[in-house]
C-alpha cells in the first residue's frame, strides 16, 4: 500500500488526478471530499517496464467521452479512456523517413479537443513533437466499439528548430498557437493552422559583466486561455521570463527564483498569477505583471519538481516529482493539504475537472433537503393564525375590569370607615 501523509487541515476537495512515471505505469488518485480525508490510490494501468516510461501526457478534458494521450520513450503514443483505462488506438512516432533515434525521444504532445465526435467512428487531431525540433500533426480515426485503429492520416510535419535540443512546448487555448524552446532554442511560437513562424524570441542583451547566458529554456506556459500574445518561460539557469509578442522579442519581466533551474510552470484561471517549481523542489507563486513574489508553499519536497497542475475550478494545485510523491496544495493558504507517496519517479500529472465524490453529492442532498424541510416549517409557522393579540386584548379588558371592581370595594371600605368615626364621635 502506498504510504500518505497529511498535516492538519480540512481535507482535499473531491478530485480525481492521473499521474505518470518513469515505469510507465499510470496511477488514479480520487478523493470523495470527506472531512480530512486523505486521497488514495484507486487504479493502475499497465505493466512495470522502464522502456515504456511515460515522457509526456495530454488530457482532453471533457464530462462526455474524455481522452488520454501517453507518448513513451520506446516511440509509442498510446489514446486511452481516461476513465478505465482502455486503449483506443496505438501508434508508433517512427516515420519511414526519419525514425526515431535514442536521443530523438518525444518531448511533448497535445491532444485537440476542437474535434466533432461523430456515433459510429472516433476522430482526434495529435501533435507531438521530438528533441530534434520534428513536430507532426496526426488525425487518428478508431471505432468507438473497438480498440483497433481504423486509419492514422499524417496530416503535416516541420522542423521548429535549425538547430539545439528542444525540451519543452505548449499549445495555447484556442489550440491554433504553439510555444517550443530548449537548449540553444529561444522560445518560438507556430500557427499550426498554417505550420508557419510567427514570432521568435530574441537573446537577452549581456549583464553588467559583458558575460552572455546560453539559451537553454526548460517549461513554458501561457498566462491565459483566452490570449496567445503572453506567455511565461523558465531557464535552466533559475530565471522565470514574462514575454509579450505584441511588445518586443525580448523579454518584458524576468527575474530569479532561487538557484536551481525552474522545471516546472502552471498559470493560475486569473492569468496573472504563475506557480514556479525548479529543481531542489521549491514550489512558489509569483505575480508575473511585476515580478513580485507572493509566497512559498509550505512543505518543502525532497526532490525535484517536474509537473505542476492547477485544478479548473477548485483552489488546489497538484505537484509531483523525483520524490515520488503527488502532493496537493491549497492556493489560497498555500498549505499542503495532503501528499501521496507512489513509489516510482513521477514525470506528470493532470486533473479530471468532472469528478464529483458520492459522499459529497449525497451530503449536499441531505442538506438541500434539511434546509428545504426548514423552510417549509418556517413557512407554515408564518401562515398560522395567531391569538396572541387577543389574548392580550382580552387580558388587557380583564384588567380594566379587575381595575374597576377593586376601586368600588375601595370606595365601600371608606364609607364604612368613614361610618364609624362619626358614630365615636357621637
Amino acid at each position: 500500500m502506498p504510504r500518505t501523509t497529511k498535516v492538519d487541515c480540512p481535507g482535499c476537495p473531491p478530485l480525481r488526478a492521473l499521474t505518470f512515471d518513469v515505469l510507465g505505469l499510470v496511477k488514479v488518485i480520487e478523493a470523495r471530499g470527506k472531512e480530512g480525508e486523505i486521497p488514495k490510490v484507486v487504479e493502475r494501468w499497465g505493466e512495470p517496464d522502464f522502456s515504456k516510461s511515460v515522457l509526456a501526457a495530454s488530457l482532453v478534458d471533457r464530462k462526455f467521452d474524455p481522452l488520454l494521450a501517453v507518448a513513451r520513450k520506446d516511440g509509442l503514443i498510446e489514446v486511452l479512456n481516461p476513465l478505465n483505462g482502455n486503449p483506443h488506438a496505438a501508434i508508433s512516432d517512427n516515420t519511414d523517413a526519419s525514425p526515431l533515434s535514442k536521443d530523438d525521444a518525444i518531448i511533448g504532445i497535445h491532444l485537440f479537443a476542437k474535434n466533432e465526435l461523430e456515433l459510429e467512428s472516433r476522430r482526434c487531431t495529435l501533435l507531438s513533437c521530438t528533441t530534434k525540433g520534428n513536430a507532426s500533426m496526426r488525425s487518428i480515426d478508431f471505432s468507438s466499439s473497438s480498440s483497433k485503429v481504423t486509419s492514422t492520416n499524417l496530416l503535416k510535419t516541420w522542423n521548429v528548430c535549425g538547430s539545439g535540443d528542444v525540451t519543452c512546448s505548449k499549445v495555447d487555448g484556442s489550440e491554433t498557437y504553439a510555444l517550443f524552446g530548449g537548449k540553444g532554442v529561444e522560445v518560438n511560437m507556430w500557427n499550426l493552422e498554417q505550420c508557419t513562424k510567427i514570432w521568435n524570441a530574441k537573446s537577452p542583451k549581456k549583464n553588467s559583466l559583458g558575460i552572455f547566458t546560453p539559451t537553454w529554456f526548460t517549461s513554458t506556459t501561457f498566462l491565459s486561455k483566452d490570449d496567445h500574445r503572453k506567455f511565461a518561460s523558465g531557464t535552466n539557469n533559475h530565471e522565470v521570463r514574462l514575454y509579450d509578442i505584441s511588445a518586443q522579442r525580448r523579454p518584458v519581466i524576468s527575474f530569479d527564483f532561487r538557484e536551481t533551474p525552474i522545471k516546472a510552470l502552471a498559470a493560475d484561471v486569473d492569468g496573472n498569477t504563475i506557480f514556479v517549481g525548479n529543481a531542489s523542489g521549491d514550489l512558489a507563486s509569483f505575480d508575473i505583471r511585476n515580478g513580485e513574489l507572493l509566497g512559498c508553499f509550505l512543505g518543502k519536497c525532497s526532490g525535484s519538481i517536474r509537473s505542476i497542475a492547477r485544478h479548473p475550478e477548485f483552489p488546489v494545485i497538484a505537484s509531483c516529482g523525483l520524490d515520488s510523491y503527488v502532493r496537493f496544495w491549497d492556493i489560497k493558504t498555500r498549505q499542503l493539504l495532503s501528499a501521496v507517496f507512489l513509489k516510482q519517479h513521477l514525470t506528470s500529472v493532470v486533473f479530471d475537472s468532472h469528478f464529483v465524490g458520492e459522499d459529497v453529492t449525497n451530503s449536499a442532498v441531505e442538506s438541500i433537503q434539511q434546509e428545504t424541510d426548514a423552510a417549509e416549517i418556517v413557512f407554515e409557522e408564518e401562515n398560522v393564525p395567531q391569538k396572541r393579540k387577543k389574548a392580550s386584548k382580552d387580558g388587557e379588558s380583564g384588567n380594566r375590569k379587575g381595575s374597576k371592581t377593586a376601586d368600588k370595594e375601595n370606595k365601600k371600605k371608606k364609607k364604612k370607615l368613614h361610618g364609624e368615626t362619626e358614630n365615636k364621635q357621637r
